[in-house]
């Protein structure tokens, strides 16, 4: 028996706004609720859901809030760009063997794209 996929979900404030926000990352949307309080996102392998902080409250992690690997994390970071959004420069790391850059959504959540050089934690 395998694990086959992962979907981290991230509590926001707005749904529809940070479904705008993935959207344009790239990712496309399915959408519950009228308007919205859930969204599971999509691009390629990688699934994301958004999920109404019913409290209005969003926990923020002290760094990534997911990690997504890419096969070319250059062209990633370029087209990001191209489409006004705002990435870090690229991290070069050698302690996990990947090289990244982050964005961060509306709700401040830092989302890592990386692409493994062979190292530790790389896949």
């Amino acid at each position: 028996m395998r694990l086959e996929r992962s979907m981290p979900i991230l509590q926001v404030r707005d749904v529809s706004a940070s479904v705008a926000f993935y959207e344009r990352l790239g990712f496309t949307a399915s959408l519950w609720g009228d308007p919205p309080d859930f969204a599971i996102m999509n691009r390629g392998g990688v699934t994301l859901a958004l999920d109404r902080a019913h409290d209005g409250t969003v926990p923020t992690n002290q760094w990534w809030a997911a990690y997504l690997y890419t096969d070319d994390v250059v062209a990633l970071r370029d087209e990001f760009i191209a489409a006004g959004i705002e990435a870090t420069e690229m991290h070069h790391p050698t302690e996990y063997g990947c090289d990244d850059f982050d964005v961060v959504d509306p709700d401040g959540h830092r989302i890592a794209f990386g692409q493994d050089r062979g190292g530790t934690f790389g896949l």
